[in-house]
């Protein structure tokens, strides 16, 4: 390999870091499954960027619904799109990353849209969170955001699924010109699915190693092509509640009093001090976040998604206004308190629980 990258240090010395193959494709799988934000590419670290939640390495493809699994899929990654993204790493110097890679990977993707059960997935997800002693609903909440629904995301994980709304990427140190040729024709032809590869290059010097990630596959071609059907877009932020008023006209009549309600709610503690208001607008579908004045999270959003909804944070509640749960989980029963699960038609009694919660996090009695 050549090339090299010159970093200069705190104390103005130059340290040149030379490029360097990975001793093991089992060291480049754990750096991807350790740090998911190099999926991204060139594009990991601007505000666009996408989230990546890894459901699990080493999964399963059965290739027939009554038969054990037969190929194994090297990692399996959701996105904030509920875009199920299969991935496949190899060294550059295995032969098989210019030609058999691509078919190996279109025979996990045939069969994982048929014979992957969503609910299979989930619990694969949920497994490897008890194996590693990791709450699952919360490292949903720090990848996709306060807002995320668990419920609504593995649905959208299905439809998807169904639809053949899939990601296949390739990944490797350098990827060879053919196999570039091959993303690039197949992401250009496959719709809705797509096909890209990732480089990950590797540079290392005096205790020092950098990993330089480019992504290859999204042509202008195939941009174009997949613009109007494609994954929607992260959600836009937006401070206040004025865009989420406006978006309640867009609602099913019969649903447009809740959110007013709801929305008259979120105003009132906006009014006290005791939230500040933010819109998320994704893909025909707004919300209101509740956010404490003092940090970037809340106790509540209100959901303008075709139905008006609530969904309520146990452990952000739990972490900030303790003596507030239980009172909380009386007006809420009989729907458990969960973590962003979804409340339908909250009752006065849940609101006004709710806003005690506030005044308890800002240390005011009523």
């Amino acid at each position: 390999m050549a090339g090299g990258i010159f970093v200069i240090q705190g104390d103005g010395e130059l340290v040149e870091l030379s490029e360097k193959a990975y001793d093991s494709e089992d060291l480049l799988q754990g750096l991807l499954a350790r740090y998911p934000r190099l999926l991204g590419g060139d594009d990991s670290s601007s505000h666009s960027a996408r989230a990546w939640l890894l459901v699990e390495r080493e999964v399963g493809v059965p290739d027939n619904a009554e038969a054990p699994d037969r190929w194994s899929v090297d990692h399996l990654f959701i996105d904030q799109d509920a875009i199920p993204t299969l991935v496949e790493v190899k060294r550059s110097t295995d032969t098989r990353i210019r030609r058999e890679v691509v078919g190996q990977m279109l025979d996990y993707a045939a069969n994982a849209i048929v014979y992957w059960p969503v609910e299979t997935i989930r619990a694969k997800f949920e497994t490897r969170c008890d194996r590693d002693k990791l709450d699952s609903i919360q490292v949903l909440s720090d990848t996709f955001g306060l807002e995320c629904d668990p419920d609504g995301l593995w649905d959208r994980v299905k439809t998807n699924l169904q639809a053949g709304k899939i990601r296949m990427l390739f990944v490797a140190d350098v990827i060879p010109p053919e196999l570039r040729r091959v993303v690039e024709f197949l992401n250009t032809q496959m719709d809705p699915a797509e096909v890209l590869a990732l480089e990950v290059r590797q540079f290392v010097g005096k205790d020092l190693r950098t990993l330089v990630p480019r992504l290859i596959g999204q042509t202008a071609e195939a941009e174009q092509k997949k613009r109007p059907g494609g994954g929607g877009s992260s959600a836009v932020y937006l401070q206040g509640a004025d865009e989420f008023a406006r978006s309640i006209e867009q609602a099913p009549p019969a649903e447009q009093p809740q959110l007013r309600r709801l929305l008259a709610w979120a105003q009132s503690l906006e009014a006290e001090g005791l939230a500040r208001l933010l819109t998320s607008v994704g893909k025909a579908r707004w919300v209101l976040n509740l956010i404490l004045p003092d940090e970037d999270g809340g106790f509540v959003s209100v959901w303008n998604d075709k139905k008006a909804s609530i969904g309520a944070y146990r452990m952000t509640i739990q972490r900030r206004a303790p003596h507030s749960v239980s009172l909380i989980e009386g007006a809420s029963a009989p729907v458990p308190l969960g973590h962003g699960r979804t409340i339908y038609n909250p009752s006065d009694d849940l609101l006004a629980a709710l806003r005690t919660a506030y005044m308890e996090a800002a240390g005011r009695a009523d």
